[in-house]
């Protein structure tokens, strides 16, 4: 929805993107997150996350070397280790984990529609209630968006919605952005069959577009403020690029995902 040509780079064509300090970030927080649930309930606390975040660095970095070359020096490494705690310390301020006991963490979820199109992705976490309500939680170390991008921020959301009402039959009851930056803050929604029916019709047009793109081969851009960070300028026609050729033997389908 961000841009044709952009799906094309990430999908089509999978052109490596190497991870920002803002992204890698990200991940961190992710998964001291995840791990810090394998706790017991009483140990759930800001020092022990804290804690984990320099072992989950360094697990984090042996899996992917090219994490360590983000960090040039020690002070660099400080900083990182320093902003990625100043996100925690938010989700502190947000909910308090020794209350909770997640269904599932980084929960991967596939399901097919009608039409054969298949949907997959990754929920960071999914709580279930005694009377059996289902709660969807995303966390996100980036800004609060504006209110008039709420909307965009919660279509990932009723992605997920979507595919566990078609896995388990139940609509989630509540659907929640956890946003940890600054003074953090929670966006919530409770989604209805009207709303997952509607994301489902709005997914079958996105696919009938990416079909069309590809039987026509028209990726065009679609610039944008989000260009400033685009990690492909420098092919983009836009920007005075040459795209590369199209890779041989593109498949007719791809699963769509949303992560």
């Amino acid at each position: 929805m961000t841009c044709p040509l952009l799906y094309r780079f990430r999908v089509i064509d999978r052109i490596p993107e190497p991870p920002t300090p803002a992204t890698a970030r990200g991940t961190l927080v992710h998964a001291v997150l995840e791990r810090l649930f394998d706790r017991p309930a009483a140990e759930r606390l800001p020092a022990a996350a804290a804690e984990m975040l320099e072992p989950e660095w360094v697990r984090l970095c042996a899996d992917d070397p090219g994490l360590t070359a983000l960090l040039s020096d020690d002070e660099e490494r400080v900083r990182f280790l320093a902003d990625a705690h100043t996100a925690l310390t938010g989700y502190f301020r947000l909910e308090d984990p020794r209350r909770l006991e997640p269904a599932e963490r980084e929960w991967y979820v596939e399901a097919e529609l009608a039409s054969g199109l298949r949907l997959r992705g990754y929920v960071d976490r999914l709580d279930i209630s005694a009377a059996g309500d289902i709660r969807v939680v995303d966390y996100k170390t980036g800004k609060v968006p504006l209110e008039a991008y709420e909307a965009s921020a919660l279509f990932q959301m009723k992605f997920y919605a979507l595919v566990i009402w078609r896995l388990r039959g139940v609509i989630p009851r509540m659907l929640q952005l956890m946003y940890l930056s600054g003074d953090g803050e929670v966006l919530r929604y409770s989604p209805d069959e009207a709303d997952l029916r509607a994301t489902e019709r709005k997914l079958e047009a996105l696919w009938a577009a990416i079909t069309r793109a590809k039987e026509t081969g028209d990726w065009r851009p679609r610039p944008s403020r989000l260009c400033d960070w685009c990690r492909h300028k420098a092919l983009c026609p836009e920007f005075g690029g040459t795209l590369p050729p199209l890779p041989a033997g593109v498949p007719a389908q791809h699963a769509s995902a949303v992560g």
